[in-house]
């Protein structure tokens, strides 16, 4: 199939349209969608706490164990290193993308800079990824309030075993987590963040203390791979541990003054937190224990009072965070919803509480649902991490390539525009890369073995 000089022509003005910085008459409208009615917005300081309360949460209790299947602490630390240069490059991409036309959501990022596809496809990768990562916030419910239950009341707890955890995630999510997931807008949570990030920070003092004190001889430490393609193995945590970029634009979205100054300074404090909490506890943890670690580092020791004040506060700082996902969840499935449907601006904007209710409330069922009956955190953070890929690799090169092919004159081939496109072939070679990679691997252990839940050990068995 053949096309005519005047046919591409056509087509590189439509997508220079798309990349245009004035905002489309509808633009208001849009953010009245997504973000709500204006208000003042978030400072950088107060932006960067919401960034590292997303990003800092599962992703902890799983890394201890993630370098361990790595091959050791140095080996991780090395691939960490290397990853974090794109995570960090991949906001500030984000954020330059979503100046052009306003953005406020990721898929609209990709929309303003790819065209109508292209934001179809994230929408999709998003949602699933949100919803999955939903389920593990809930396990990880689970998870801490019956280590609480077997310290406290362990005699009591351990006669009703089989009903407590669901009953549990049950009916604390639906009192703490459920009325905070239907508000429009996103930084409602800022204060909120405060408590989760006090509580990180606890766990990664109790897990440094932890190491120096008297404890158990740990297991086998390895300090290089069985295999060398074990490396890859910590990849999916070290992509779903620094996966914020999905909830970025909306944070970026409510900072006042939004400029990349501002947000340059959010992104370098939270990823500065996010590196010295993620390898602390890693290293140490894994110290602790050798080859028998859990995928739930809390899991790993027996509840004393510094546990379960740790479980308590990561129960808690869970809780803040699982709305956070709902909402970046919602926003992508109401993107589809209303361009699947081809829904008018003026019934968008009429039917927009109704759908963000029932979208809410089937979304918060379903993952409740699922939460039940998944064993570990571990099988669904691998899953996860396969995605998170797309997210930090492949659709911010996607932005950057489009960006720097048709913004900047046709004509014009400096060194620094030859090394943005080189660098954006890096993004999306590597996320394709990981994308296929972690899933093969996930999906063949999965069904090579069988998966079974983490016991703590301080268990009802045995006692």
């Amino acid at each position: 199939m053949s096309f005519n000089n005047k046919e591409i022509d056509a087509s590189r003005d439509e997508r220079r349209a798309l990349l245009s910085v004035q905002a489309p008459e509808d633009s208001e409208a849009e953010v009245e969608i997504i973000v709500g009615e204006k208000k003042r917005g978030s400072s950088w300081y107060a932006s960067a706490l919401m960034v590292v309360n997303a990003a800092l949460g599962a992703g902890l209790l799983n890394f201890p164990e993630a370098y361990h299947q790595a091959g050791g602490v140095l080996v991780a630390i090395l691939i960490q290193a290397l990853f974090l240069v794109f995570v960090v490059a991949a906001h500030m991409i984000l954020a330059y993308c979503s100046d052009l036309k306003g953005a406020v959501t990721y898929q609209d990022v990709v929309y303003s800079v790819c065209g109508r596809n292209a934001q179809r496809a994230s929408a999709v990768f998003l949602a699933l990824y949100c919803f999955g990562t939903c389920i593990t916030f809930l396990i990880i419910i689970g998870d801490q309030w019956e280590l609480f239950f077997i310290f406290v009341a362990k005699s009591f707890y351990c006669n009703h075993e089989h009903i407590y955890r669901p009953v549990t995630i049950l009916v604390t999510s639906i009192i703490i987590i459920l009325p905070m997931s239907f508000p429009k807008r996103i930084d409602f949570l800022k204060y909120a963040s405060v408590v989760g990030v006090i509580g990180i920070l606890y766990v990664v003092l109790l897990v440094t203390i932890k190491y120096f004190t008297p404890h158990d001889p740990p297991g086998s430490i390895k300090t290089s791979p069985d295999h060398w393609m074990d490396v890859f193995k910590v990849v999916p945590t070290i992509c779903f541990a620094y996966q914020c970029h999905v909830s970025v634009i909306p944070i970026y979205s409510c900072m006042e003054p939004r400029n990349l100054k501002q947000f340059s300074k959010t992104i370098s404090v939270a990823m500065l937190i996010c590196v010295i909490t993620y390898t602390g506890t890693a290293a140490f943890g894994y110290f602790t224990f050798g080859d028998q670690i859990t995928s739930d580092i809390l899991l790993s020791y027996d509840p004393d009072a510094s546990v379960v004040i740790a479980v308590v506060l990561i129960t808690i700082k869970t809780y803040t965070t699982y709305p956070i996902l709902l909402f970046c969840g919602r926003a992508a499935f109401d993107c589809l919803w209303t361009d699947l449907r081809r829904l008018s601006p003026e019934t968008i904007i009429s039917t927009e509480k109704s759908r963000r209710i029932t979208v809410t409330l089937v979304w918060f069922t379903a993952t409740l649902a699922l939460a039940v009956f998944i064993p570990n955190i571990g099988v669904v953070i691998r899953i996860l991490g396969a995605f998170a890929a797309i997210f930090i690799f492949f659709f911010p090169g996607l932005c950057l390539l489009v960006t720097v092919l048709l913004v900047v004159d046709q004509e014009s081939w400096n060194r620094r525009r030859k090394f943005l496109v080189g660098f954006s072939f890096a993004f999306i070679t590597l996320g394709m890369f990981i994308f296929g990679l972690t899933l093969a691997q996930t999906i063949q252990n999965l069904t090579s073995s069988n998966v079974t839940a983490d016991k703590s050990r301080y268990t009802c068995q045995g006692d």
